[in-house]
């Protein structure tokens, strides 16, 4: 895996956390510009995995084994997305808390998804 993706990934996600929090505090639902911040987040895990698919298809293997790996590459893929869905259906702050808690399970995965390739 690229070691400058995945820490760009883990921040950015950290930044979206904060930013949404920052929006629940002031009693914020999520608003256009944090939808745009979760596709950035969002295509950043999407290069991330197409690039772990590439490597595993190339014959790299990770130390932690490739099942798990998946696993993570998908879930990291699917995380911010499903919390944006579910903060349209909840227009209040909870919406805001919904995706600022996915940008702290995104980067706590990012930092899972090093672990597991590195060994």
């Amino acid at each position: 895996m690229l070691d400058v993706l995945t820490l760009t990934t883990g921040v950015a996600a950290l930044l979206l956390a904060a930013w949404c929090g920052w929006a629940a505090y002031r009693d914020q639902p999520t608003k256009d510009w944090h939808f745009i911040g979760m596709a950035v987040v969002t295509l950043l895990t999407l290069v991330q995995l197409i690039i772990g698919i590439v490597q595993l298809a190339r014959g790299e293997k990770p130390e932690q084994g490739t099942t798990i790996f998946v696993a993570y590459l998908l879930g990291s893929f699917a995380c911010v997305p499903a919390a944006g869905f579910m903060s349209l259906a909840e227009r209040t702050r909870w919406g805001s808390i919904t995706v600022a808690a996915s940008g702290v399970v995104l980067a706590v995965l990012e930092v899972r998804l090093y672990d597991i390739w590195r060994g």
